[in-house]
């Protein structure tokens, strides 16, 4: 029996009652120490934030499926109006931990907008954003862009096909603007990276010279709106086009508004999305609570995709809950079930725009996080050069696979997972060998950031400054 049981016996006679509290008394008794070595939960009441998005999924099915309660946790999930509000209230304590973009540890570590020491070891997931573009863009676009045998757009399509439209604007004198979620989040660079793989700048930042609109020298003007407000913001004409999760590009398809002309898989195949995060301080105090949090989140996380994602109509009714991410079943479904629809009515098949267990999706690498780095020195967030070892050093900060080991190994002696479900820790670096899987073919070696932002045409490197 579990606390959310307990309030349903209230209705008992006074005789049940007091059965039902002296099980929820036992039960949570055996939940205060789990089997492993972690030891019991420091503190086992807790309240975590997340963003309405389809991959705060763990968050959701780690509650939904009682692993917080195997863990000794008893958790409150809260939707935040942002993400800066739920960096906030992870800094101040108002959270425990939340859902966060994979480069906000990062940011706030390294100073960018909100100073703190904030640290992740669990990845909540792999791929799941889009690039979507107003109905008038893409009408223009189209025309640009190569048709196959069966009439259709021949994908992946490049920002190339977006350059004489944005050429277009400026020569009529009106500025072409994107929306993203924030200046630290993958969707950023991701946008930014698409964006100047077809020849277009996505601005620089100069924070050391109190510039941080991320616009200096910019062909497309990027500015942050919050997720669940893209399609209206496009639908109004405030921005051209955008780049979010899910369920928001899948949204201005179903509402007719717009289309989506890319994911990040065709942008970076496999790229990290989000992460856990927490403070430093909280890690400190409360190092047996994090244990048992990752542990709960690893058991969602492979259950998302147990059984070749079986288990995902499951998961979409839940997401649909106006507690989690409120949209139509329809619209999360269509992500999240392996498929991906771009011009209405063209579905395709993408079987790991959302993975959230698969390809170690969980672990907490340094070389995604090194990635991470090198893109906000490519754009100027990073103001001056830093040498690789300084790269190295600060993922191994912020990143901490050691914890994440520590949870693993409580799993696998526990007989919940096996060995073969996660890394071979006693040899995983936490660099993933050289990367390839990019839209522009350039090869990314975690080890060698420096070397990497050399190969750029557009971008800062070296010494360079905006």
């Amino acid at each position: 029996m579990n606390r959310r049981q307990v309030v349903k016996g209230l209705m008992l006679t006074p005789l049940a009652l007091a059965l039902a509290l002296s099980l929820a008394v036992g039960s949570n008794a055996a939940h205060s120490a789990p089997t492993g070595t972690a030891g019991p939960a420091e503190k086992p009441e807790l309240k975590f934030g997340f963003i309405k998005l389809t991959d705060m999924a763990p968050l959701a099915i780690a509650y939904e499926k009682h692993f917080f309660e195997d863990e000794g946790l008893y958790v409150t999930l809260e939707a935040q109006a942002n993400w800066k509000v739920l960096l906030d209230r992870v800094i101040d304590g108002q959270l425990d931990g939340a859902h966060m973009l994979a480069g906000q540890p990062l940011g706030a570590t390294i100073g960018f907008g909100t100073k703190a020491d904030i640290i992740t070891a669990f990845s909540m997931d792999l791929n799941g954003n889009g690039i979507t573009v107003s109905n008038a863009v893409w009408a223009e676009m189209k025309k640009h862009i190569p048709k196959g045998a069966d009439g259709k757009p021949v994908h992946p399509i490049k920002a190339d096909a977006l350059k004489p439209v944005v050429e277009a604007y400026k020569k009529a004198g009106k500025p072409f603007n994107m929306g993203m979620v924030f200046p630290v989040s993958t969707h950023n660079y991701e946008l930014r990276y698409w964006l100047a793989a077809g020849g277009l700048h996505p601005g620089y930042y100069a924070p050391d010279k109190g510039d941080t609109s991320g616009q200096i020298k910019a062909d497309v003007l990027l500015s942050v709106t919050p997720p669940p407000q893209m399609p209206s913001t496009m639908e109004a004409g405030t921005i051209n086009g955008y780049c979010v999760g899910e369920p928001w590009n899948q949204q201005a398809v179903f509402k007719g508004i717009g289309v989506p002309v890319i994911t990040d898989y065709e942008i970076w195949k496999n790229n990290p999305e989000k992460v856990f995060g927490v403070s430093q301080a909280w890690a400190d105090k409360y190092p047996n609570t994090h244990i048992h949090v990752v542990k709960a989140l690893i058991r969602a996380a492979k259950w998302l995709d147990d059984n070749n994602n079986a288990n995902r109509p499951e998961a979409v009714k839940i997401l649909s809950m106006p507690t989690y991410v409120g949209a139509d079943e329809k619209v999360i479904a269509n992500s999240m079930t392996g498929t991906f629809e771009y011009e209405k009515g063209d579905k395709r098949k993408v079987p790991d725009f959302n993975v959230f267990f698969r390809h170690n999706a969980t672990y907490p690498y340094y070389s995604d996080a090194v990635w991470y780095l090198s893109q906000m020195r490519r754009w100027g967030q990073i103001p001056e050069a830093k040498p690789d070892s300084w790269y190295a050093a600060m993922a191994k900060k912020v990143y901490r696979p050691d914890i994440y080991a520590k949870a693993a190994r409580e799993l696998i002696a526990e007989g919940k997972m096996k060995p073969s479900d996660f890394p071979d820790f006693a040899r995983e670096t936490g660099y993933k060998p050289p990367q390839t899987g990019f839209i522009d073919k350039v090869t990314y070696d975690g080890r060698k950031p420096n070397a990497y932002l050399e190969k750029f045409r557009i971008g800062l490197k070296g010494s360079a400054k905006p």
